[in-house]
C-alpha cells in the first residue's frame, strides 16, 4: 500500500486541528500504510529545537515504545509532545521533577512511594464518600429548569473531589486546586486568555500549596495519605519538593483526564441512545473502560530515543522525539472489532487510554474507573432522560482531548 499523502504541513499535535476534531481518518491511513511516520515541524514551534517527531499509530508499536524506557526516554524531552513556541529549555528541563517525566531507576523509587496512596484498600475507603458526592452532584444539576453545562455542573466536580479526598485537601481550598489546574493546561486556548506566565504561576502556586501540606504533616503526622507519603522521609518517603510535584501531576493527570472522560462518555451515550438505554438497564461493569477507550482524554505523549533503533520499519536516530498516539491505538482494527462503534459491553477491551503499559501505566486507573462508574450510575438513577441541547465545544490543546462545554437538559 502506498504511503498516504498527508496535506503539506499536517501535524497531529497542531492545537488548531485538535480544537475541531481528533484526526481519526488520518490515523487510520497511517496505521494501514505507514504506521511510523516522520512529521516535520518548524524548529521551536513545539518548544523543541529540532525538525519534528515520529508519529507512532499502531497499538502494538505504542505498547512497545511504552514498555521499553531504556530505549524510549520520558526524561530527555519530557512526555509532553508539544509546548508553546516561547517555552524556554530551562522550563522544559524543570519538568523532569514530575513523575510523568522520569525514567527508571528514579521513576521506580518515586512510584513505589506514591502508589501507597492508590492501594485497593485506599480506594475502597473513598468509595462511599465518592458515591455520596456523585449523587449530590447529580441531584444539584437536576434542579436546573433549563439547559446547563454538563462540564461545569457534573463532570468537573467528582474528579476534583476524589483527589481532594485522597490527599486531604480541605473543602474550602478545593476550588483553588480546580482553578490552578485549569490554568496550567489552557494556555493553547485563546478563549481563556491564559498566558504562559499565568500557567507557570498557577503551577508554582499549586506546588507551594502542596509543599505547605507536606511541611505540616512532617511536623504533625495524621492518619492520612499525605502523612504516609511524607512524614518519614528517612524511611523512603517523599521530600516536600517531590510531594509538591506529585500533587501537580495529580491535578492534571487525575482531574483533567477523568473530567474529560466523563464528558466524552456522556456525549457518546446521548449520541448513541441505544447504548444509554442498555446502560440504564444493565449497568455493565465494562462501561467505564469503553468510555475511556472512546474518549482517550490524552491524545498523545512522547518519548525520546536514547539510541539508534528501528520501529515499524523506520530507522529512528538517537535523540529523535517519538509521539505515541493513544487515540490512534485505541481505534486499531487489528485489536478492536468495529473500533468506530461505541459499545459499553466491549470485552475484552485492551485499550491504551491509561497508557501503554510499562513504568508509566496510570497509577490512578482504579480510582478513575470508580469515579466514572459512580457518576454514570448516579446520572442513570436521577437524570435518565438527559438530552443534548448543543454540540460540544472543544478545548484548543496540543495533547489533551478536552471539552470545555456541553449543554444538556435534565429532560
Amino acid at each position: 500500500m502506498p504511503c498516504p499523502a498527508l496535506p503539506e504541513g499536517f501535524d497531529f499535535t497542531d492545537p488548531d486541528l485538535l480544537h475541531h476534531r481528533v484526526p481519526l481518518p488520518e490515523f487510520a491511513e497511517l496505521r494501514a500504510a505507514e504506521p511510523v511516520r516522520w512529521i516535520p515541524q518548524a524548529a521551536g514551534i513545539a518548544g523543541f529545537q529540532d525538525e519534528g517527531y515520529w508519529a507512532v499509530t499502531r497499538h502494538a508499536d505504542v505498547r512497545y515504545v511504552s514498555t521499553h524506557p531504556e530505549i524510549f526516554s520520558s526524561t530527555l524531552n519530557t512526555a509532553i509532545i508539544r509546548f508553546h513556541e516561547h517555552m524556554e529549555r530551562d522550563s522544559i528541563d524543570a519538568q523532569r521533577l514530575i513523575l510523568l517525566n522520569m525514567d527508571p531507576p528514579e521513576h521506580t523509587r518515586v512510584r513505589q512511594i506514591v502508589q501507597r496512596g492508590f492501594t485497593p484498600r485506599a480506594i475502597r475507603a473513598l468509595e462511599e464518600r465518592l458515591r455520596n458526592r456523585a449523587q449530590a452532584i447529580v441531584a444539584n444539576a437536576r434542579t436546573h429548569s433549563g439547559p446547563f453545562d454538563f462540564v461545569t455542573e457534573v463532570a468537573c466536580e467528582l474528579p476534583l473531589q476524589a483527589i481532594a479526598e485522597l490527599i486531604g485537601i480541605p473543602q474550602d481550598d478545593r476550588v483553588k486546586i480546580f482553578e490552578w489546574s485549569n490554568k496550567m493546561i489552557a494556555y493553547d486556548d485563546p478563549e481563556y486568555a491564559i498566558t504562559e506566565q499565568v500557567g507557570a504561576e498557577s503551577a508554582a502556586e499549586l506546588i507551594a500549596y502542596a509543599m505547605g501540606m507536606a511541611a505540616e504533616r512532617k511536623q504533625c503526622p495524621a492518619h492520612d495519605i499525605v502523612s504516609t507519603l511524607v512524614a518519614a522521609e528517612d524511611e523512603g518517603n517523599l521530600n516536600s519538593d517531590e510531594f509538591g510535584f506529585f500533587v501537580l501531576m495529580l491535578s492534571v493527570a487525575g482531574n483533567e483526564t477523568t473530567r474529560n472522560a466523563i464528558t466524552h462518555g456522556m456525549h457518546a451515550f446521548l449520541t448513541h441512545p441505544e447504548q444509554w438505554e442498555l446502560y440504564k438497564r444493565e449497568r455493565p461493569s465494562t462501561a467505564a473502560e469503553e468510555i475511556v477507550r472512546w474518549a482517550t482524554p490524552v491524545n498523545a505523549f512522547q518519548r525520546t530515543a536514547t539510541q539508534d533503533t528501528e520501529l515499524g520499519g523506520k530507522h529512528i536516530k538517537k535523540g529523535d522525539r517519538v509521539g505515541i498516539f493513544y487515540a490512534s491505538a485505541n481505534h486499531d482494527p487489528e485489536v478492536f472489532e468495529n473500533p468506530g462503534e461505541f459499545d459499553v459491553m466491549r470485552d475484552p477491551n485492551p485499550h491504551l487510554g491509561f497508557g501503554g503499559g510499562g513504568p508509566h501505566y496510570c497509577l490512578g486507573k482504579s480510582l478513575a474507573v470508580l469515579e466514572i462508574d459512580l457518576i454514570f450510575n448516579a446520572i442513570a438513577d436521577a437524570m435518565p432522560n438527559l438530552t443534548l441541547t448543543g454540540d460540544p465545544r472543544r478545548l484548543r490543546s496540543a495533547w489533551i482531548n478536552g471539552v470545555k462545554e456541553l449543554q444538556v437538559t435534565a429532560g
